[in-house]
């Protein structure tokens, strides 16, 4: 007999309350594709990089009663199936398959006899997930002045941006920053004498640390932007020494620390930007490679950068990007071989809208980063009579601001990334 039983949705109709108090817990939690569970046990399964089979006890007893739960709220990416090895599950012979695939599901089944089997007597959703507080405020550093520099410019929960604060760690430019952790953020890579591949971590108050020595490959004009509620993401570049541009990725955990280079998916490029979306994922957009692209690349809630998206929108590089709105993103402005100030908002779906007309100063090299909550900021880079610092705000809605006076250094090719969870 074959079939499918999909999240159950054909048992029969109230609820009863599991009783997990006879219950013993397996203290590991469960991570691989497939595992045998036993009676009157609770497990928690995480299906982050896999699915799961679960295979049911061949011999039960009335009143058996199992519980499964998904650990990793990724249920719906990686499904749980049962495999109720010879008994039945629901009255349905084992030929059926029984497959569980909602976020946050939590499954208890309880054995009834040889008729019915298996039967759920809960699989509800906790649809009300812990939701981590917004990132408030932002940092701008580094940067061309004229020379290298490393100084940095707060920015308050009002985006209002504040006075140069004498830099910590390396002078450079070309460089890329990202939140992690929730409400810190790390700027990394670029170029001084040569690529570097050096980090600088900021607290949630601000304050830039020294330097990290580099892991992965030296390369200017990365990009990075934060994925998963709290780790980041660096990716793209290009490695001067070699000339060669790259698709290479590095993972940032939520301590700050820098993985290994990852081979790289999609278009290699220079000068793209990315930014968070979807809550806890993220988008890598444009760039160079022997000319202006506007492909997309969007990177799961566990850090894997999926294959090109075609492009909507103009093709430029050495733009900006920011998460606002709570789950939405927004690219703006760049380099089409001219400057330009039209910006592309993506909804939390990951799609690219098409261009917006642009509002303030046309300019490339620029930096943006979320602030507010729920609002981004874009901020200084090069216009058309040279370096500046003006900034633009853009509210929860998407809708960019016209130019506000620059406050500290004029330069291009900074960095810019959101921190603090206090306003």
């Amino acid at each position: 007999m074959s079939g499918k039983i999909i999240d159950n949705v054909t048992r029969s109709s109230g609820t009863i309350a599991p009783t997990t108090g006879g219950l013993s817990w397996e203290s590991a939690v469960i991570t691989a594709s497939t595992v045998t569970v036993e009676g009157n046990r609770g497990y928690y399964i995480n299906t982050t990089s896999n699915a799961c089979t679960v295979t049911l006890p061949s011999a039960a007893s009335i009143g058996d009663q199992i519980i499964l739960v998904d650990y990793a709220r990724n249920f719906a990416t990686n499904n749980l199936i049962i495999d109720s090895n010879g008994n039945k599950f629901q009255g349905e012979t084992d030929a059926f398959i029984v497959d569980y695939t909602t976020n946050a599901q939590s499954i208890s089944i309880v054995f009834s006899d040889s008729t019915k089997g298996w039967i759920p007597v809960s699989d509800d959703a906790v649809t009300e997930a812990p939701v981590a507080p917004a990132t408030q405020r932002a940092i701008f550093a580094y940067g061309d002045s004229g020379s290298l520099t490393s100084i940095s410019n707060l920015v308050n929960s009002s985006g209002v941006v504040a006075a140069d604060v004498t830099g910590v760690g390396t002078a450079r430019a070309g460089l890329a920053a990202s939140s992690y952790g929730g409400d810190k953020a790390i700027f990394g890579y670029g170029y001084t004498t040569g690529d570097v591949s050096m980090t600088n971590l900021v607290n949630n108050s601000g304050v830039v640390a020294s330097d990290v020595s580099g892991v992965g490959t030296a390369r200017n004009a990365p990009a990075a932007a934060e994925y998963g509620g709290d780790k980041a993401i660096f990716g793209y570049g290009q490695n001067s020494s070699s000339g060669a541009n790259l698709s290479v990725t590095n993972l940032v955990n939520n301590s700050g620390v820098v993985a290994s280079d990852v081979t790289g998916v999609g278009s290699i490029r220079i000068a793209p930007a990315a930014a968070r979306y979807g809550e806890d994922k993220a988008i890598f957009g444009y760039g160079f490679a022997g000319g202006q692209l506007s492909v997309t690349n969007l990177v799961s809630n566990s850090g894997v950068v999926a294959a090109d998206v075609s492009g909507v929108g103009t093709a430029r590089h050495y733009l900006g990007a920011a998460a606002y709105g709570g789950d939405k993103a927004i690219f703006g402005y760049g380099d089409t071989g001219s400057k330009v100030s039209l910006t592309n908002l993506v909804n939390n779906s990951g799609v690219v809208a098409a261009d917006v007309s642009g509002v303030g100063t046309a300019r490339t090299e620029i930096a943006a980063a979320s602030y507010g909550g729920d609002k981004a900021i874009f901020g200084y880079g090069n216009g058309g009579s040279g370096k500046v610092a003006t900034t633009n705000l853009v509210n929860n809605s998407g809708v960019v601001g016209s130019d506000v006076s620059g406050v500290g250094t004029v330069r291009r090719a900074s960095e810019a990334a959101g921190y603090s969870y206090s306003a």
